[in-house]
């Protein structure tokens, strides 16, 4: 077992999302570091972090999981705190991690609910949390499609990934009548030229527990999912699935990022040249650390929101992001992704100097 964590802040206050999973140091500075930009583009009160341990959590029992984590939070007390650094889920993570986190820092520091955000409901957790990160996603596409008059409904999906993320993402396509053709978890891939009904896809996954055998739609290759015939391409897995090797055969022509870098730079400038374009990740997935702040923010008032309110604050704070974004575009001349790192950069840089920090 092998524990990282990067605690990189310009604010007094970073988000460290918690990951176990396959990591080393390199990985978690570098999502460290996407961090810090996503919580500036997304224009919250939040510097980045980021923390993992190596470990397979499909190989621990649920009793293994809980000694991890309370051994791991153990050991990062003194780091993380309500006013210094609030953990977050992250890839094999979820609320019950991040319950075990608050009841044991709550040993060391007193009952401490806004220390971790992702909680369960019924110990402090924001409505409308769990489906932040896809819900998110879909408000911006929503936000990009306004751009050329299109909607959601105008469009094919392929999503790689049907974990939480992409679960979410997929429904709510399907409510928006826009056609998911095409889904993949680590079990397999399906697809269906007509249209994917995923409430009946999600029902069989529910009862199966994968998308194996699944009635409404046909087998297909996993491995060409990424360059199947659609319009809009949603990586929801792991990073660099997009890579020189098979970024010149993607139809798609939007790329929506919800995955943290899932596309590795000789993928991007392929993708770019090609005219595809690209809902950068640290805004595309950035819904949840947006609604992890939301919820912090519940936890210092004490007083619950609503989900309704959580969405349509979440749908707000999207919608000015990509508006921020296409500024730096104009004013610089550059693709979104461009966009998104200049707005970010220039957020922080100017943070950095108000404080008195040399640059």
């Amino acid at each position: 077992m092998n524990v990282f964590v990067n605690l990189s802040s310009c604010f007094v206050i970073s988000n460290c999302d918690i990951l176990w999973c396959q990591v080393d140091p390199d990985e978690v500075n570098a999502l460290a570091q996407l961090m810090t930009w996503k919580t500036a583009v997304a224009n919250i009160p939040y510097g980045g972090a980021k923390g993992g341990i190596g470990c397979n959590p499909g190989d621990l029992s649920i009793t293994e999981l809980e000694r991890l984590t309370r051994v791991f939070t153990q050991k990062i007390h003194d780091l993380i705190g309500v006013q210094r650094d609030v953990p977050a889920p992250d890839m094999g993570t979820n609320s019950q991690t991040m319950a075990w986190i608050l009841d044991e820092y709550s040993k060391f520091h007193g009952h401490s609910p806004g220390v971790v955000t992702g909680k369960p409901i019924d110990l402090g957790g924001s409505l409308g949390r769990e489906a932040a990160t896809g819900l998110g996603m879909i408000f911006a596409i929503e936000a990009l499609f306004a751009e050329y008059g299109k909607s959601i409904a105008d469009h094919t999906f392929v999503i790689q990934g049907f974990g939480n993320v992409g679960i979410w993402a997929a429904k709510s396509i399907y409510d928006r009548g826009g056609k998911v053709i095409a889904v993949s978890d680590i079990t397999g891939a399906i697809k269906n030229p007509n249209g994917i009904d995923i409430s009946t896809l999600l029902k069989h996954k529910d009862n199966n527990g994968t998308l194996k055998d699944f009635s409404g739609g046909e087998a297909m290759d996993p491995n060409e999912l990424l360059v199947h015939e659609c319009d809009v391409l949603i990586p929801c897995a792991l990073g660099g699935v997009l890579n020189k090797e098979n970024a010149a055969d993607v139809k798609a022509k939007f790329i929506v990022e919800g995955a943290n870098h899932p596309t590795d730079p000789e993928a991007d400038e392929i993708l770019s040249n090609k005219g595809v374009i690209i809902l950068p990740d640290i805004y595309a997935n950035s819904g949840g650390v947006t609604v992890s702040y939301f919820e912090w923010v519940q936890n210092i008032q004490g007083f619950m929101w609503e989900e309704e309110k959580v969405n349509h604050e979440l749908k707000k704070y999207m919608t000015n992001a990509f508006q921020d974004i296409k500024k730096m575009c104009k004013t610089h001349n550059c693709d979104l992704r461009m966009g998104a790192f200049t707005l970010g950069l220039n957020r922080v840089a100017h943070a950095t100097l108000l404080r008195g920090w040399e640059a």
